[in-house]
């Protein structure tokens, strides 16, 4: 009795697996169809949708501009009548010609620039004043004594320097007698009687001056 109830609850346990499994095939088998018809409907529809295009919108034309009121023409007034005098004769006029007089020409005279006149230089040496006086003076009473004792005679060159005076100031011999007894007495001679017109600048000033000349000493 144990035995015959298993055998009843397995086989009945297999039938209600089998039916459950015949269920999950019939509702997937459902499921699965309406979805794909589901699918075709959508895809109809949306193949199906017609895209209408909106109309365009009338563009209303402006209103005319509102008339202006035109003026009319102001009258014209017709012009006055022209009286037209008739030309007057024409007057031939004679031109008189008028002797022209020559005017001399003058052209002036330059005038002729005067030109500074230079002051002629006053300047000179000195000059001997009185020269054949005191020359003999030098050669009779400026003959050294000692050359006279001795005889002894010959001839002196000198240059003096004159001051502004006129006189010697000072003497140097030149050229030499071979005596000096001679030469001293032959400046000593100068400075002591020689007389002079002293020199003078430019400006015609008296100035120092020289002078040269020779004195011969000769016993008679």
């Amino acid at each position: 009795m144990a035995y015959a109830d298993q055998q009843m609850s397995g086989s009945r346990l297999a039938s209600i697996i089998i039916v459950a499994l015949i269920h999950v095939a019939i509702g997937y088998a459902l499921i699965s169809g309406l979805a794909i018809s589901a699918v075709k409907q959508v895809v109809q529809r949306v193949t199906t949708v017609d895209i209408e295009e909106p109309e365009p919108e009338p563009t209303e034309e402006p209103p005319p501009p509102p008339e202006q009121d035109v003026a009319p023409p102001p009258p014209v007034a017709p012009p006055p009548p022209i009286s037209i005098a008739p030309a007057p004769p024409q007057i031939r006029v004679t031109p008189q010609i008028t002797p022209q007089r020559e005017v001399p020409l003058v052209v002036p005279r330059a005038t002729p620039t005067p030109t500074p006149t230079q002051t002629p230089s006053q300047a000179r040496g000195a000059q001997r004043d009185n020269y054949n006086r005191w020359a003999a003076r030098i050669v009779n009473e400026g003959y050294p004594q000692r050359a006279i004792r001795r005889g002894t005679e010959g001839t002196v060159g000198v240059s003096v320097v004159v001051d502004t005076d006129g006189r010697v100031q000072s003497c140097t011999v030149t050229s030499s007698s071979g005596e000096s007894v001679l030469d001293e007495g032959a400046c000593s001679a100068m400075e002591r009687y020689a007389r002079y017109e002293p020199a003078l600048d430019a400006a015609g000033n008296p100035t120092t001056g020289r002078d040269s000349l020779s004195i011969v000493y000769r016993l008679n």
